[in-house]
């Protein structure tokens, strides 16, 4: 995790951010755990990544790319005056507007956290297979 969002800006699922240790401290804890009859409880964030994870940094490539669709992505509104504007005016739990604008793809994503926390596609079934994995 970037630390954007006190790490539920998730960069790589299959990894263990840094200064927490590794995969394999993960796995010794676990099974210490196990050992005393006890369970870990994990926080996994599935409604959204970073927007430095592999996926999306796929996905905003090009509008062409299989994992344009993991994400939500809408085209611009534009006013009378030719001005653009959001899809909508959602605001994320954070009261800040829920979409931002993406220079690369000329589109916006939607994101109900952070600006860096652009929401997955659950629509979209290849991602959520992913996430099952």
């Amino acid at each position: 995790s970037p630390q954007v969002d006190m790490g539920y800006d998730i960069s790589d699922y299959e990894d263990i951010h840094e200064p927490y240790g590794t995969v394999e401290d993960v796995e010794m804890l676990i099974q210490a755990v196990h050992d005393r009859e006890m369970r870990i409880i994990f926080d996994l964030v599935i409604n959204h990544t970073s927007n430095l994870h592999a996926w999306f940094l796929e996905s905003r490539s090009s509008k062409s790319n299989p994992k344009k669709d993991w994400y939500i992505w809408r085209p611009a509104k534009y006013d009378e005056n030719g001005s653009r504007c959001r899809p909508n005016n959602w605001r994320s739990n954070f009261s800040e507007p829920a979409w931002t604008w993406d220079e690369n793809t000329q589109e916006y994503y939607l994101h109900l956290y952070a600006a860096e926390q652009p929401d997955l596609n659950w629509e979209n079934e290849e991602c959520r297979h992913a996430i099952y994995d």
